[in-house]
């Protein structure tokens, strides 16, 4: 059953969000937004930071304007606070209303004010950045001790997570309303330092005019089947892999994640390799049977193509595969098979690639990441999961998840392999493709952070349990929250 993803998930690009504030401007004034951003800066600055001198860095736009709303509330709380302009407001916006109302102390926009302050708010440019940031502002930003940025720091794309020319490494990022994909993306994510979300009385009304085409990946934004009395292995899910000659570590990594996540029942054709296959291999179906009399069986609906395979094994098995009809994740040797070739890939369900193999199949993702997944899902009509330090789940209808839960332990060989089978043993119980590669994605992500610092590949399986386990508990939490009244704002360490 789809899940209505939980609102707190949703990414807005900065042109998405923009068209939101055209909307809201109508039954809510621009400047009582911008006074709950500021104040809400404030707020974050006095929770975090012990005081300090202070100076707020102000851009001639609404960014700006919430730096003048920041450092007036920072004074009244008795901080010492100075503002620096680069450009005045622009005349007749709020942000020039915020800039009026600011009383306190003004000073040049110059290195010597950076050298004077202990901490830089930095309120020069927003997410909806439209060109590179260098000169002076530039080095302004460079030179601060301790930075602080609103919205997201000067100089990092809202919509990609790029750097466009210069940008500072903020301590505490405070956003607004919904998080965008640059604060989740790399690199732009090693920029934020603590990252903090603000409820600043945005109407749910008004976003719901916007529907978001973004999530970040989180068990709100799908629900994991859970087995009921009744159940048994073949309506847990029956996951079926191909089995290749010279790399049969690969396919037991991705049987061991698929068993380990909840799969009734693991079946390896390995054809005249079954021998080797069965040394060691409890709680596994080793076949040995032609792969054609294997796929008359209805109940082996799900199958795994790529892990271990030769691209000669891949043309012998995919397209028997694809002609019966299965639901098929590529990974691996199946990708390599398609290098420069993506039509060979349609008709699959699920492709799972690493960079490397992204570009050998499509091409160089370049500036926007997002975008590039995007095209390659629509171009083959299946679900690509671009794997990497923020991964990118994309569909083919242009819905896109980022997975931001994970652990740089995960970088290991093997560990693709393994997250090949978690998701194939969530299709087998009936999940959708996109719902199987987001909660695969985070079960995976889970497992890892689990696992410790040094984890190798075949330790994962013993956490997927657990991470089940703790996703059930968060989805049951946002499913409460759905049903009451949802946080005002909160934090990400």
């Amino acid at each position: 059953m789809p899940v209505s993803p939980h609102s707190d998930l949703s990414l807005y690009t900065p042109e998405e969000m923009g068209r939101v504030d055209q909307l809201v401007s109508v039954s809510v004034p621009v400047s009582t937004l911008m006074d709950n951003a500021g104040r809400a800066v404030a707020r974050a600055v006095r929770r975090y930071m012990r005081p300090c001198r202070v100076l707020v860095l102000c851009g001639p736009g609404s960014n700006g304007g919430d730096g003048f709303v920041a450092a007036r509330y920072l004074a009244e709380a008795g901080w010492p606070v100075a503002v620096a302009e680069m450009a005045s407001p622009y005349v007749g916006s709020a942000a020039a209303d915020a800039s009026a109302r600011f009383e306190g102390v003004r000073v040049p926009f110059a290195l010597a004010e950076v050298a004077r302050a202990d901490l830089v708010i930095d309120a020069v440019f927003g997410a909806g950045l439209s060109r590179d940031v260098t000169g002076l502002p530039a080095d302004l930003l460079q030179a601060a001790r301790k930075v602080v940025a609103i919205d997201i720091p000067s100089g990092i794309d809202g919509a990609t997570g790029q750097v466009r020319g210069n940008a500072p490494h903020a301590a505490m990022t405070v956003t607004f309303c919904r998080f965008k994909p640059g604060h989740l993306l790399y690199p732009g994510r090693s920029y934020m330092g603590r990252l903090v979300l603000a409820d600043i009385g945005m109407p749910q009304a008004v976003l719901e005019k916007v529907p978001p085409q973004a999530w970040q990946n989180a068990p709100g934004l799908w629900r994991l089947p859970e087995p009921g009395p009744e159940s048994h292995k073949y309506t847990r899910g029956v996951v079926s892999l191909c089995a290749g000659q010279s790399m049969p570590g690969a396919a037991r990594l991705c049987a061991g994640g698929a068993r380990a996540a909840g799969a009734g029942l693991v079946r390896i054709a390995a054809g005249q390799d079954a021998p080797a296959y069965r040394l060691g291999a409890p709680g596994l179906v080793i076949d040995d049977g032609p792969l054609e009399s294997l796929l008359a069986d209805k109940r082996r609906a799900v199958w795994v193509c790529g892990p271990g395979l030769t691209e000669d094994e891949v043309a012998q098995t995919l397209p028997a595969l694809l002609g019966a009809q299965k639901c098929v994740l590529a990974d691996a040797g199946a990708l390599s098979a398609a290098t420069g070739h993506p039509e060979k890939l349609r008709g699959v369900a699920v492709i799972t690639p690493h960079i490397g193999e992204f570009t050998k199949v499509f091409g160089v993702p370049g500036a926007n990441p997002p975008d590039s997944v995007r095209k390659a899902a629509a171009q083959i009509n299946a679900v690509v999961v671009l794997k990497g330090a923020s991964t990118l789940i994309a569909a083919p209808d242009g819905r896109l998840a980022i997975n931001d839960h994970a652990s740089p332990a995960l970088g290991t060989a093997g560990s693709g392999d393994t997250l090949s089978g978690v998701i194939a043993a969530l299709l087998a119980a009936g999940m959708s493709a996109w719902d199987a590669a987001c909660a695969g994605v985070w079960l995976h992500g889970e497992a890892g952070i689990q696992a410790g610092a040094w984890p190798i590949a075949e330790d994962l399986d013993r956490y997927l349990g657990p991470a089940r386990e703790k996703a059930t508990r968060l989805q049951h939490e946002y499913g409460e929250m759905c049903r009451g009244s949802l946080a005002g704002s909160h934090a990400l360490g």
